[in-house]
């Protein structure tokens, strides 16, 4: 056999796995979702009910201050600086320099903001984790 429009070496475009008839019926399913641009269900018992009115939102920090508190020693903005760093670093980028550091950044594809932050470290120094690097940026860190 040979390659010719719709076949390759005697199978159809279509699928191989269902017969004709299933193929249509799953790609009627995803046509509400595809549409819609959001999960569909055929079953409504099985759709992720709706927030009710007065009930706590929970993707939100309430009052803008974090849920737990924060460490003795450290205010709210150095908790989410900190974790803006070790955001995109990974454990795999330590012990490193200053500019390795940047270029791990830069490589995971991190922020300018952060990118400027590590261009901040000084010349010469060994960072074993992240609260070396939060320290040596002048930040607050737990007593």
């Amino acid at each position: 056999m040979s390659e010719t429009g719709d076949q390759f070496a005697g199978t159809a475009a279509r699928s191989t796995k269902h017969n004709p008839r299933l193929d249509e019926e799953l790609e009627h399913e995803v046509q509400g979702m595809l549409k819609a641009e959001r999960g569909t269900r055929a079953e409504e018992w099985r759709e992720v009910e709706p927030q009710a009115e007065g009930d706590p939102d929970i993707d939100s920090d309430p009052q803008g201050t974090l849920v737990g508190g924060t460490p003795v020693g450290m205010d709210a903005d150095a908790v989410v600086r900190r974790a803006e760093l070790a955001r995109w670093l990974d454990r795999a980028d330590f012990p490193s320099d200053g500019p390795a550091l940047v270029e791990a950044a830069l490589d995971h594809r991190a922020p300018d903001a952060v990118v400027d932050e590590l261009r901040r470290l000084p010349e010469g120094e060994t960072y074993v984790r992240i609260g070396d690097v939060v320290r040596a940026l002048g930040y607050p860190t737990e007593t």
